[in-house]
């Protein structure tokens, strides 16, 4: 099912163009319709900008030297979110790599524990019970086979959940990717491969990775569908993820969505996309910003205007503060927090690692004190 209109992303001229629903001009392609109401396009246009302002904050944050090294979502609003509101968070899953704020936050995950992981603590690594999500993946196209593992598991136990998982274009060039896809498809297990192709494996260009037209098209190899799908479109990608997700909970099995959408700026705050991106280039994305599309639909429908934007902006920085005095609330981590969350109970040598480092710290404190 590889079907749909995009102009601008092709890196081939035989290349499929991308499903698209939403014109850049905030206008509804010919004969199409949203497939969200206005209350949910509204719910949709918060989140996108919640995780736009927490972009700039985190950045902010890591030139202070209070945040680790940060990947920022600018530019993939829509695609994260839109393919996020196709799941049920009661039942579905996500297995994110770590560009997915907006996803974390719609299954769940409270932003101080998100700002906890970036500021080292371990707690920030704990998922909270009830919140079906697996860690932050930073070495590329690794979740996937659990993705995999974890969507085999729900058929196995005849549950109805659906598994998500993201990577990018990048991590589609990686063995794991491919040994995921090859499992999956010869289980029919009920998992979405989300490929991300924001156009850069860091500073290595699409062109450079693969000859395929398209990415996408790699899932039928694989005995699954692929579906190439405008990134920056939020109608768009919640409809086709949307699909996806119905036709693994009926048992036919896995999909590959290509989402071809743009990275605007650095692959993570040690890059300079400077360096090696063509201005003209990253210009003429910028005028199909996913978040400008989705408030100019709504501009026309009355919805948007300069009052509702101030309201959305100070509603969202006074979520970031709360999270970030949330999470400088919490106390330092011990030696005994290093040891919490891996296994339900500790093995023998994690009890003498533990004991030999509280020991340690004991010691410390006693000849700080003397």
């Amino acid at each position: 099912m590889l079907a749909g209109f995009h102009p601008q992303f092709p890196y081939r001229s035989d290349a499929i163009s991308p499903v698209r629903v939403l014109e850049p001009d905030g206008k509804l392609s010919e004969g199409r319709q949203s497939p969200l109401n206005d209350d949910q396009i509204m719910s949709a246009l918060r989140l996108m900008m919640l995780s736009r302002a927490f972009d700039q904050r985190g950045v902010s944050l890591h030139r202070q030297g209070r945040f680790g090294t940060f990947s920022p979502v600018q530019g993939q609003e829509a695609s994260v979110v839109g393919s996020a509101l196709a799941l049920d968070p009661s039942q579905d899953w996500v297995v994110p790599q770590y560009r997915e704020l907006p996803a974390l936050l719609h299954q769940g995950l409270p932003l101080e524990n998100f700002i906890l992981y970036f500021n080292g603590h371990p707690a920030g690594g704990a998922i909270p019970d009830g919140v079906r999500l697996l860690p932050i993946q930073i070495s590329l196209a690794a979740q996937l086979p659990h993705a995999v593992g974890l969507a085999w598991g729900l058929q196995l136990q005849g549950m109805d959940g659906v598994v998500l998982t993201y990577f990018g274009d990048g991590a589609s060039s990686e063995g794991d990717f491919h040994e995921a896809c090859n499992l999956a498809g010869v289980v029919r297990a009920p998992v979405i491969f989300f490929l991300q192709n924001n156009g850069w494996a860091i500073s290595t260009p699409r062109s450079r990775q693969s000859g395929a037209r398209t990415l996408a098209e790699r899932a039928p190899g694989y005995g699954f569908d692929g579906v190439v799908v405008d990134g920056n479109d939020l109608f768009a990608v919640y409809e086709v993820t949307k699909t996806a997700v119905d036709r693994a909970r009926r048992g036919l099995g896995p999909t590959l969505i290509e989402s071809q959408t743009y990275r605007l700026g650095a692959h993570n705050t040690s890059d300079d996309p400077t360096r090696y991106v063509d201005s003209d280039a990253a210009n003429a994305w910028r005028e199909l910003d996913p978040i400008v599309r989705v408030q100019r639909y709504l501009a026309v429908k009355g919805r948007w205007n300069e009052g509702t934007a101030s309201d959305f902006e100070s509603d969202n920085s006074r979520v970031i503060e709360r999270a970030l005095v949330a999470a400088n609330d919490v106390p330092p981590p011990t030696t005994e927090d290093l040891f919490k969350h891996t296994y339900a109970e500790l093995t023998v040598r994690q009890m003498r690692q533990l004991r030999a480092g509280t020991s340690s710290t004991t010691q410390r404190e006693d000849s700080v004190g003397r």
